[in-house]
């Protein structure tokens, strides 16, 4: 009933910056919190930074003072702009979207992740 679509992932140099989008469609009468999550390899999947429909923000401690993660509720769209990359950075970046669908139903949806990989 719902998908996120999402882009801007890629390789890229240490020090380099990268924007991911991710874009939700179909049956959504509203967002609530919408995330961006990676993982690496052999890693558990942990939260890089989350923003609410009202526009307040959460970062992991990694990604303060790097990364911002943005929103436009016209769109249905989160960002996450990433600066100053790391190779420790390199992981497959998932967005998550808590949505509440027109059947008034509260669902956690996934994106099907986009790789980025930073290069030493």
């Amino acid at each position: 009933q719902v998908q996120l679509v999402e882009s801007g992932g890629g390789l890229v140099q240490a020090g380099g910056s990268l924007r991911l989008s991710c874009a939700a469609s179909g049956s959504i009468f509203s967002i609530n919190t919408m995330a961006w999550y990676r993982q690496a390899p052999g890693n558990q999947r942990e939260l890089v930074a989350s923003i609410t429909s009202g526009g307040t923000t959460n970062y992991a401690e990694s990604a303060k003072g790097r990364f911002i993660i943005s929103r436009d509720n016209a769109k249905n769209t989160v960002y996450l702009q990433m600066n100053s990359l790391k190779p420790e950075d390199t992981a497959v970046y998932y967005c998550n979207a808590n949505v509440l669908v027109v059947a008034k139903i509260l669902v956690d949806c996934w994106g099907q992740g986009t790789q980025v990989t930073v290069s030493s």
